[in-house]
Formats: C-alpha cells, sequence, structure tokens
C-alpha cells in the first residue's frame, strides 16, 4: 500500500477546503488519507490546572466534530478513497509535523477559524511547511476552475531535484502543462545601470535559460507524457511565483536544507503568503 495523504483539520473551512484538496489527491495517488486533529490547549491556560482539563476537554470534544465533519467531506468528493482519523497529542504545530513522519504528503489549510480554534491550525501551516519532513501542501483559495498547470520555482537547477520530481509526478497525475521557472531579480533596465553591468545580466539569465532547457530536457526522459517548458523571468522571485499561482492548480516551492530541519526561505514565506491558489512545499532530498 502506498504512504498516506496526511490532512490536518480543526473545524473550519478552511481545514475542511484542505480536506478537499487532500482527498482528491489521495484519489490521484491511489492512496490511503488519514485526517488528523490536534487540539492543543492554548498557552495562557496552563497554569490553571482545573480551567486546563475543562478547556482541554471541550477542545477535543470540538476537534473530534471537526475530524467527523471532515470525514463526511470526503465521502463527498472521493468515496472511493480509504479513510482513517486521529486526534494526536503535544502542541499542534509539532504533532501535525510529527503525523508527516512516513506520509506522501501533508496538506493544511492557510488559516483556522475565530477563537482558539485558530492557534490550533492558524499558526501550524507556517510551522509544518518550514519544519515536515515530507512535501506540505498549503491550501489558500477555494476555486473550481481547473486551469491544468503546474507551476515550479527553480533556484538552483542543480539543487531542485526533489521539487522538480514532485512537480514533474503532479504534472503527470493531473495530465497538466508543468512550467519551470527561474527568477532573476536584477534590475537590468534601469537608468543609471553601466552597461558592462547589463551585458553580465543579461548573460546570466540567458545561462539560466540554457541550463533550465537542458534540465527540462533530461526530466522529460523520464516524464516523456508531460508538455513541460522553461522559462526565465526578470522580476523578484516571490512576485513570480505569487502572481503564477492566479492561473496555475499549484505551484510548487523547494524547501533547501536538510530533511526534517529548518529549511524556510523568505522567499517560501513570501509566497505562502500571497498565493492566490495552493502551495507545495517540497524539502530538498538531501
Amino acid at each position: 500500500m502506498r504512504k498516506p495523504v496526511v490532512v490536518a483539520v480543526d473545524g473550519s473551512e478552511a481545514s475542511l477546503l484542505a480536506t478537499e484538496w487532500g482527498a482528491c489527491e489521495a484519489q490521484r495517488r491511489n492512496a490511503p488519507l488519514r485526517i488528523v486533529a490536534a487540539p492543543g490547549l492554548p498557552p495562557r491556560l496552563h497554569a490553571y490546572e482545573a480551567s486546563s482539563v475543562t478547556v482541554a476537554n471541550a477542545l477535543r470534544g470540538l476537534a473530534a466534530r471537526g475530524l467527523a465533519a471532515a470525514v463526511e467531506r470526503v465521502s463527498e468528493v472521493a468515496p472511493a478513497v480509504m479513510v482513517d482519523t486521529d486526534l494526536i497529542d503535544g502542541p499542534p504545530a509539532l504533532a501535525v509535523t510529527e503525523s508527516a513522519s512516513g506520509a506522501e504528503l501533508l496538506v493544511v489549510g492557510a488559516r483556522g477559524s475565530g477563537g482558539f480554534t485558530a492557534l490550533v491550525l492558524g499558526s501550524v501551516s507556517r510551522h509544518v511547511a518550514t519544519y515536515a519532513p515530507c512535501p506540505v501542501v498549503v491550501v489558500r483559495e477555494a476555486t473550481a476552475a481547473v486551469h491544468r498547470e503546474i507551476v515550479v520555482g527553480v533556484r538552483d537547477p542543480d539543487d531542485s531535484y526533489a521539487a522538480l520530481d514532485f512537480a514533474f509526478e503532479e504534472a503527470a497525475l493531473r495530465r497538466a502543462r508543468l512550467l519551470v521557472v527561474h527568477a532573476v531579480s536584477l534590475p537590468i533596465a534601469v537608468a543609471g545601470i553601466p552597461p558592462a553591468a547589463r551585458t553580465a545580466v543579461t548573460e546570466v539569465a540567458s545561462e539560466s535559460a540554457r541550463r533550465l532547457t537542458e534540465m527540462v530536457g533530461h526530466w522529460l526522459e523520464k516524464y516523456p507524457d508531460v508538455e513541460a517548458r522553461s522559462d526565465v523571468l526578470r522580476s523578484h522571485p516571490a512576485h513570480v511565483l505569487a502572481s503564477l499561482s492566479a492561473r496555475a492548480d499549484l505551484v510548487v516551492v523547494g524547501r533547501h536544507g536538510s530533511p526534517g530541519k529548518p529549511g524556510g526561505s523568505s522567499i517560501q514565506h513570501a509566497v505562502l503568503g500571497h498565493a492566490g491558489g495552493p502551495v507545495a512545499i517540497v524539502p530538498s532530498a538531501g
């Protein structure tokens, strides 16, 4: 059996949208779906033992209802997917991150509902995107549109294996086009830059385009049915990827660093904050 797709929920509409996305992804991958909820306890109540017990029980009840709502949502969008649920213990950000051990990928909503539950999931998405040992998909917006395009950002063609592998696999599963982009954020058209500097920037962009084309060609040998192209754009990487997210079914960003270790970058956080659709953060292969 394939490794499961894991979805973290808190009962909010954002987490139910993440559940829909995860259920459809599990169906595409012919994988089981594991839905988890981490009730946790608001930190400011830790000092009050009696109140903590009462609130903890209430939060576990809310989490259990959130799991039930998520299972019902799966039955509506992907009834053939095998589902199991789990209430997990510990600080929510850490517990959800640990739930991704051995998973195909982890799916979370961009933010939770108001009140206490916002502490449960809303603060989790950024943490798991930085620390989880498997790819993390943060589902930001609800849309029924299918663009059949996957976008993957490449910072260094020589250090993007994991992100490219994930992006090509997604494109193959969805029968979607794939756009591989590299952004050069240097102001080549600003007045006052010496001609020699402009020439150097142009040469860098040309070399990047050549390497991207060559790299995509190699990956097409593994995924011959995927329609893929590459492009070098002169803008800030986060702006490029956030803009492209409006027309893509998924934007893929690599997370550099050792698996399971922090590797979040300012680009990653900016894309997560401004994207108009789901974003996958893929940890380096090692």
